[in-house]
């Protein structure tokens, strides 16, 4: 099934609400000038009904009583097309206008007094009915019939040019809307036209977003947001690529290399023993990277669900620094943890996220420093900070976060500095509906997680 343009639409939505309009304003003037006649017909048709009462009331002897029919007469002289017909109390008609035939036969159609309208042979009447007395005390019922053909045939042709005048305009209005509609939306076109041509290569283009309308400047607007972060989604996938085809090809280079001159030559068991100690490391340390970014993936998709249960945020700290005891020491660094919390979550993705905090802040801390892990909790949220004597310049704390990024652009051998523990951290902590940030003042760097408190929205039911 085909679907109209919106061209086509508007305008017959216009066209549309044009008829109706003119169509409510043609009944209101046809309905007007019909009332307008029919308070005149009215009048005029009282005024006779006057005369009759008056003549009448005056006719108190059987003599008075035959000079009324040549008064009625004498009364209707010039008013063509009005008529009189008295009928007495026995049914009988006492007096009718000459000439004229049609009262009788709508007095015996209509029996009960006052205003109606007819019409009878292609000619239209209204009749004012009304009980009269004479001046003897005689009753009689005056039918006082008034020819509005001139009226009706006036409010039909009326109708039938508004009607025709109507139509006429409702084309016009569909045809004039379709014209305005078509030239309102050319810098619609033109913004169609241009994200036809749109590809990936050119994600930098923007639309202009002066000299629109209003509606269509907002939705260059928001197209444009949309390209910005298309831009640098594929910004960030493009590093991305870059940088696991970097990674990969480390290991697997140390790989080849191992076995080629494993096999240059014949070797001792040791020997191959120590190769095959290297080779393990190697193998180690892709299988972590691709553990890792398996783990960015689904939460990319939304495919990581929490099981979440409590947590003492300040015995998992303690459990960590008990790990990285050992490392601490050998460089002198201190462990301590201040504050404690409790929380509702996945606890293996928490304490993944912890360590790899504290492990970022231990590789970086100077020797004879100080790792300093706090625990906050209030009513509404729960924060976590990891702080460590040191500098990170300004322009890399945005980019902290991002996926195989590190501040100093060395990558260490053993699987260190690869640039995926922030990024985990932050997908570990967004899967909790929270948020983390990175700051760097005062000659010590802080890495602050702050997480939602009580019945938490991302665990399942």
């Amino acid at each position: 099934m085909t679907s109209w343009s919106l061209t086509a639409r508007v305008s017959v939505l216009f066209a549309a609400v044009l008829t109706a309009v003119l169509l409510g304003l043609g009944g209101l003037v046809s309905w007007s000038l019909d009332r307008h006649f029919r308070d005149m017909d009215r009048h005029e048709l009282e005024g006779k009904l006057a005369l009759v009462r008056n003549l009448l009331a005056k006719a108190d002897s059987p003599a008075t009583m035959d000079d009324v029919p040549r008064e009625l007469d004498d009364a209707l002289v010039g008013h063509e097309g009005l008529s009189i017909t008295l009928v007495d109390g026995d049914g009988a008609k006492w007096f009718a206008s000459r000439g004229l035939d049609h009262p009788a036969a709508f007095l015996n159609a209509h029996k009960e007094a006052g205003l109606a309208t007819w019409r009878e042979n292609g000619r239209g009447y209204r009749c004012l009915q009304a009980p009269v007395q004479s001046g003897s005390g005689r009753m009689f019922s005056a039918a006082i019939v008034l020819d509005i053909s001139h009226h009706m045939h006036f409010l039909d042709g009326l109708r039938r040019t508004l009607a025709a005048a109507i139509a006429l305009a409702a084309l016009l209005g569909a045809g004039l809307g379709w014209l305005a509609v078509h030239a309102g939306l050319r810098p619609l076109r033109r913004i169609t036209k241009w994200a036809a041509g749109l590809s990936a290569s050119h994600l930098y283009e923007r639309l202009p977003e002066t000299g629109l309308p209003s509606e269509i400047g907002t939705l260059a607007t928001a197209f444009n947001a949309m390209l910005a972060r298309l831009d640098e989604s594929f910004r960030r996938l493009s590093e991305f690529s870059s940088d696991i085809a970097h990674e990969l090809r480390t290991p697997v280079s140390n790989l080849m290399t191992q076995t080629q001159v494993a096999l240059s030559r014949a070797r001792t068991a040791e020997e191959y023993r120590e190769i095959l100690q290297s080779s393990a490391e190697e193998y180690e340390r892709l299988a972590r990277m691709i553990g890792d970014m398996l783990f960015l993936a689904k939460a990319d998709n939304r495919l990581i669900v929490p099981n979440c249960a409590m947590i003492d945020l300040a015995g998992e700290v303690r459990d960590l620094i008990e790990f990285y005891g050992i490392l601490a020491d050998e460089r002198g660094i201190r462990l301590e943890v201040a504050g404690a919390a409790g929380i509702n979550g996945d606890r293996l993705m928490l304490r993944r996220a912890l360590s790899n905090l504290l492990s970022n802040a231990i590789r970086h801390c100077p020797d004879t420093g100080a790792v300093t892990v706090r625990l906050e909790q209030n009513a509404d949220a729960i924060g976590i900070t990891v702080e460590n004597p040191g500098a990170i310049p300004a322009k890399n704390l945005p980019r902290l976060f991002d996926r195989f990024y590190t501040a100093d652009q060395v990558r260490r051998p053993g699987g260190e500095g690869v640039g995926l523990g922030l990024a985990i951290v932050k997908s570990i902590v967004e899967v909790h509906g929270g948020m983390v940030a990175a700051e760097s003042s005062d000659g010590l760097v802080r890495f602050m997680v702050r997480l939602p408190a009580g019945d938490l929205t991302h665990c399942p039911d």
